[in-house]
């Protein structure tokens, strides 16, 4: 029998067990609602006592029996079944206990709905429902149940609630009999607080009470609550989930056991966990990279239902979901719980999180005495496939055996089916949107199932960053796998040491040490990225090499990269030893030059993936089919000899559509793509000192033509970016950083008269609602992140020096900050204007800026002279001057529609309105920063508590002064607002003058 999503009361005592007779009774004293002993047709007549006593023995009866009805269960579903009976009757039970408990002025044998009061209340019908709902309410539980993702307190909260409105539909019940009004007014009043406040919370009492007691009966009502860890065992690091087997292990033992294509599915999931973690070929000669059943370990977690308008792709949604360590307990009471029957469990997490390896080791510990485990590894069956088919074909790969979905359900026995969805972010990346109802069509095959009498419980993997693109079913949960802390590490090394030890020893190698991979902890917390490490170390020691002197990120990425990329060379090619060392190099480079073109392919398109569809055409854009000589690769390089699955730091998605396999590549750490995009970037740039026209005045036939077509569609301004390019930077002599900084300097005049594109079948950022980047935005591009290296090599530089051509490098800057602003989408533009700081200055030629990256946190900019923005002298004395034009400015801002601009001009717009001329009359001092009047009068009002008397009295002075630029009208307001404020009292400010 599947398990129903609302179990009535009476079905729960008919599930275990109750007397037929002492049911029939119980309907009786509530007036036939129960539909069991009159077929709907009865006298009429609610007693409660009755009602009370029948529920105390028959609810007694069943929490006392419950453990002799699970022992005669027939399967896990029964078995569930059975929980979720035992659980509606102790909800109810708990409630009438607690009534029992709390005598009432009024004696339950008086509180009687007759036929007669049942005519009088036919007048009344908001009465008459009254006393409906408190019998409904008792024929249909509809309390909440316990679920492992929630904690217990939590759903003694809702059930509190719940007790709350039951109670309250009891008193509405009582307060239309006719001996509630007979009593005094005293006695209602002591009744109705008994009920109200009491009553709800002696209930909760209750019932934790006869869930302690279920919990002894039954384990599954332990995982069920989620309970606070003690403090021992919070470190403690567990092993290949091997407490679900424990847990499981022998709840039903009258489950048959798996027979025919069930007990072959089993076989195969049971074989994976003798197999390594990976693949041993990834690693040096010698390294023995252990099996899933020693290495895996069970990782952090946190998980919470998916409801309301955000969901579990953004990292603010799961602020308020602690990490547990519990992982096996929580599996346990997801895959016990009715609740898990109606729809999947969402497992996330990052590229190398584990979520495959996860269902793998799951469906290898599942005990077969009371679950089927079906792997379905999504990337291997036909997308257009309904799920059915997709199960039968994982089952056909997995067994060779063609069964139905019916017949392997039979096979089963009395076991329920788990299926294990993996890489539905696959699905998603290489189809596009057409496969975001996949969780609905999963909880809707789930419901086939209940209705069909055949439960099943479903867990469906994927990345984060693609779940927003995913329509969610009611009661969906989330599960999102956390990276490994400290002392996940710590047991992970130890592991590893363990089964490498004597390789080590032979081939002199210290063991990995927490002190070795501690400075690459963002690496480290991702089980894959840790075992890429401990990769790497195995060849020669890298990470422990120079500890006074250790690896820079940037180093460390540099030579992880190369050392794969070198290995993967020797596996493909000759044998080590029959090449060169240069060679092997050159071989080498090549790699990590096409890698370094998928990194641009995600880059441009400013997402985490491509797909092979989309690579190909990316490399034939820029590469063509033949030699790619002239783009500085030494060999042709085709989407079909990309063989980007086998480096470790690649991941391949892939499903299969039509027959034809849909693939997409996305690195397994993001930092992996931001350094090779850096890498060929500066390796282009800098590739320009080489190939300059042999004519000494040829400056415009710098051929940048690979160099802007890599760099024109996204900016290179991520902080990390930065981080890398900077490191890069510094390995360049500085001779030839200067010599590099000039010649991009003459790039970025040169670039503004392109008007020809060097290679028009590269659009990475086209889409359909804009098939082609405009042209101006990618000179706007291209030209910030020239800048950008140019920052880079020089560390600070004037406009002057960026614009020597410009009469006016303020005007200048300007513009071409307007270029790039245009160019960036309102997030680029941030990164980009938060990399840069600004200072303003003069030179002998006039006004100047000076530009560099900015470093540490973000800090208010220097005040604005107004002699710098007007074309006057440093510390102008001269008289002040005005401008007519301040409605202009205020309407310009409004044109431009910009959020930014539109946020500062709704907080100046009282200025503009009340003050308007005096933001564009300007006060002078020698020596001193021009100011508008506006500034210096906000100045005074706003922020006189933080001035010392004399900064006061120079600045009231300075206002009071400037109005003789002002209208007459603007004098007067403004002459009335001083006089309206007056100083701050004293010691509200600093004590000292200026």
């Amino acid at each position: 029998m599947g398990v129903r999503g609302l179990l009535s009361f009476a079905d729960a005592l008919a599930l275990l067990g109750s007397d037929p007779p002492a049911v029939a009774a119980l309907d009786r004293a509530l007036g036939g609602v129960l539909n069991v002993a009159t077929g709907g047709v009865s006298d009429g007549i609610v007693r409660i006592a009755d009602a009370q006593g029948s529920v105390l023995a028959l609810g007694r009866g069943a929490v006392l029996g419950i453990g002799r009805h699970l022992g005669r269960a027939d399967g896990r579903a029964a078995r569930t079944e059975l929980l979720h009976a035992a659980h509606t009757v102790i909800v109810v039970l708990a409630w009438f206990e607690a009534l029992e408990e709390r005598p009432l002025p009024v004696r339950l044998e008086d509180l009687r709905l007759t036929r007669s009061e049942q005519l009088a209340l036919t007048g009344s019908p908001h009465a008459a429902e009254h006393g409906a709902a408190f019998t409904r309410a008792l024929a249909a539980v509809d309390a909440p149940s316990p679920t492992p993702h929630r904690p217990f307190e939590a759903v003694t909260d809702q059930l509190r609630r719940w007790y709350e409105a039951f109670s309250a539909r009891f008193l509405d019940f009582a307060e239309g009999l006719r001996v509630w009004s007979a009593q005094t007014e005293a006695a209602r009043d002591q009744a109705q607080r008994v009920i109200r406040t009491e009553l709800p919370r002696e209930a909760i009492r209750h019932y934790e009470s006869l869930y302690a007691r279920l919990a002894q009966e039954a384990p599954e009502f332990g995982f069920w609550t989620t309970q606070i860890e003690h403090q021992a065992t919070r470190t403690e690091v567990r092993r290949s989930l091997g407490g679900v087997t424990e847990l499981l292990a022998g709840l039903t033992r009258t489950v048959r056991p798996l027979t025919d294509i069930a007990a072959a599915l089993a076989r195969s999931s049971e074989a994976v966990l003798t197999r390594p973690v990976l693949d041993a070929s990834s690693g040096p000669e010698g390294i023995r990279v252990p099996a899933l059943r020693e290495m895996y370990l069970d990782p952090d977690f946190r998980v919470r239902e998916v409801a309301g308008t955000s969901g579990p792709a953004t990292e603010s949604w799961w602020q308020d979901a602690p990490v547990r360590q519990d992982l096996t307990v929580y599996l346990a009471g997801a895959l016990t719980s009715a609740e898990a029957a109606g729809a999947p469990l969402l497992v996330l997490g990052q590229p190398g999180a584990g979520k495959s390896v996860l269902t793998r080791v799951l469906a290898a510990r599942l005990p077969s005495a009371g679950f089927m485990p079906v792997r379905v590894p999504l990337r291997d069956v036909s997308t257009e496939d309904d799920l059915q088919s997709q199960i039968e074909q994982a089952v056909r790969t997995a067994t060779g055996e063609r069964p139905s979905w019916p017949e392997l359900i039979r096979s089963a026995g009395g076991a329920v089916p788990v299926l294990l969805l993996d890489g539905f972010d696959e699905l998603l990346q290489t189809t596009g949107v057409h496969h975001s109802d996949f969780l609905i069509r999963v909880a809707r095959f789930q419901q086939r199932e209940v209705e069909q009498g055949r439960p099943i419980r479903a867990l469906v993997t994927s990345r984060i960053a693609v779940a927003d693109r995913a329509r969610y079913p009611d009661g969906l949960v989330a599960l999102r796998l956390e990276p490994f802390r400290p002392e996940q590490i710590r047991r992970w090394l130890d592991l590893w040491n363990e089964a490498n030890a004597d390789c080590f020893a032979a081939r002199e190698l210290r063991p990995l040490t927490w002190g070795a991979v501690e400075r690459h902890l963002a690496l480290a917390a991702q089980p894959l990225l840790l075992t890429m490490l401990a990769l790497y170390d195995a060849a020669d020691n890298a990470l422990h090499r120079g500890s006074d002197n250790p690896l820079d990120e940037t180093e460390l990425y540099e030579e992880l990269l190369t050392s794969f990329a070198l290995r993967e060379i020797d596996k493909a090619g000759p044998s080590p030893a029959a090449v060169p060392d240069d060679e092997a190099r050159a071989r080498a480079e090549r790699e990590l030059q096409r890698l370094s073109l998928v990194a641009f392919a995600l880059h441009n398109r400013r997402r985490q993936w491509v797909s092979a569809a989309e690579l190909d055409e990316d490399l034939t854009a820029l590469l063509g089919r033949a030699s790619a000589e002239t783009s500085g690769f030494r060999t042709p390089i085709d989407a079909a000899e990309v063989t980007l699955g086998r480096f470790f730091f690649v991941q391949r998605a892939q499903s299969v559509r039509d027959g034809r396999v849909l693939a997409t590549y996305e690195f397994l750490h993001a930092t992996f793509g931001e350094y090779l995009v850096v890498r060929l970037a500066l390796h282009v740039l800098t590739s320009l000192l080489t190939h300059r026209p042999s004519l000494s005045d040829a400056r415009n036939s710098i051929d940048d033509d690979l160099a802007y077509t890599l760099l024109s569609h996204a900016p290179l301004s991520s902080r990390q970016m930065l981080r890398f390019a900077g490191a890069m930077v510094r390995g360049i002599p500085a001779a030839e950083r200067d010599r590099l900084a000039r010649l991009l300097i003459s790039v970025l005049e040169q670039h503004g008269q392109r008007t020809q594109e060097p290679h028009p079948a590269y659009r990475p950022t086209r889409s359909p609602s804009s098939p082609r980047m405009r042209t101006s935005a990618r000179h706007g591009v291209y030209g910030a992140n020239l800048v950008l290296v140019i920052l880079l090599l020089r560390g600070r530089v004037t406009a002057g020096a960026l614009f020597p051509l410009w009469n006016d490098y303020g005007s200048a800057w300007h513009r071409h900050v307007l270029l790039w602003r245009s160019a960036f989408d309102e997030e680029q533009w941030t990164d980009f204007a938060l990399s840069l700081s600004v200072r303003r200055t003069w030179t002998e030629q006039g006004r100047e800026l000076e530009i560099s990256l900015r470093s540490g946190a973000l800090e208010p900019p220097e005040p604005v002279d107004m002699n710098w923005l007007y074309g006057h002298l440093r510390g102008n004395g001269g008289a002040g001057w005005s401008r007519t034009y301040w409605d202009e400015l205020r309407h310009k801002l409004d044109v431009s529609g910009g959020t930014n601009d539109g946020v500062v001009r709704h907080a100046i717009d009282p200025v503009f309105a009340w003050l308007g001329p005096a933001v564009t009359t300007f006060l002078t001092s020698p020596g001193e920063p021009a100011t508008s009047l506006a500034h210096d009068l906000l100045k005074l009002l706003l922020g006189a508590a933080d001035l010392s008397p004399g900064e006061r009295a120079a600045l009231r002075a300075r206002v009071l002064h400037g109005l003789g630029n002002a209208p007459s009208d603007l004098q007067d307001r403004i002459r009335r607002l001083l006089a309206e404020r007056p100083d701050p009292p004293p010691g509200t400010g600093p004590t000292n003058d200026a």
